[in-house]
């Protein structure tokens, strides 16, 4: 399970124990603050990972507070100091899984700029196969968001991250113009290719086996070409 929010906030704590540097009161106190951190990532990643296996198991609704606990080895206080409760759960897994494939897809286009490719739909298929792996890699997370469920708010979280990713892709498939406002037709056909990558992500995230998987990312990306040339 990734945090990787925590990881950052670990992080910069820890390169601030670095510039503290050699031995001493300081050094010590830096150090001793850098453990803490770890500390509090790990038990905000067990939560995470028992919360899901926990959603995935019962649903979302029917998901309780003391199983998650159980799970995790983690007092029900520090749940609600790091999460505020089930629903801060759901949001924080929600976040990281997104996070990653938003973060995946943009580095698979800059992987294939700096190879030399140009062509909008080439890049836009290379982040779309980058988006679906993910769908693959975290499928147990993937399942539970694509089936429904969720607190209060959570649609519309879910609506307000695929317009997001929707204007992303409008600007990406109109290449160097891309900074110019997209007409109804670019609009269309990016919610079109949109809406498929977001259903296919429900088949791979359900896949038999990786093979499987595999083989309905290739077919998506061939109908995806077709559909935006």
């Amino acid at each position: 399970m990734r945090t990787s929010r925590a990881r950052r906030a670990g992080t910069e704590r820890a390169t601030g124990a670095e510039r503290a540097g050699g031995t001493g009161e300081g050094a010590g106190a830096e150090g001793g603050g850098g453990r803490q951190w770890a500390r509090a990532d790990a038990t905000r990643q067990a939560l995470l990972t028992a919360a899901l296996r926990v959603f995935a198991d019962r649903g979302y609704a029917d998901a309780g507070i003391a199983e998650i606990v159980e799970r995790s080895g983690i007092s029900v206080g520090s749940l609600y100091h790091h999460y505020g409760g089930k629903a801060g759960l759901y949001v924080a897994l929600w976040e990281d899984l997104t996070e990653e494939q938003e973060a995946s897809a943009a580095q698979a286009v800059s992987a294939a700029r700096r190879d030399g490719e140009s062509d909008p739909i080439a890049l836009f298929i290379e982040g779309a196969r980058a988006y679906l792996r993910v769908c693959w890699e975290r499928r147990e997370a993937a399942r539970l968001f694509l089936a429904g469920e969720g607190p209060s708010g959570s649609s519309l979280m879910r609506r307000s991250r695929a317009q997001h990713w929707i204007a992303q892709n409008t600007k990406l498939l109109r290449g160097p113009s891309g900074d110019v406002p997209a007409g109804r037709p670019e609009q269309v056909l990016s919610l079109v290719l949109t809406t498929v990558i977001g259903e296919a992500g429900r088949e791979i995230a359900t896949a038999e086996n990786e093979a499987e998987a595999a083989e309905i990312i290739d077919e998506v990306c061939r109908i995806l070409i077709r559909l935006a040339r």
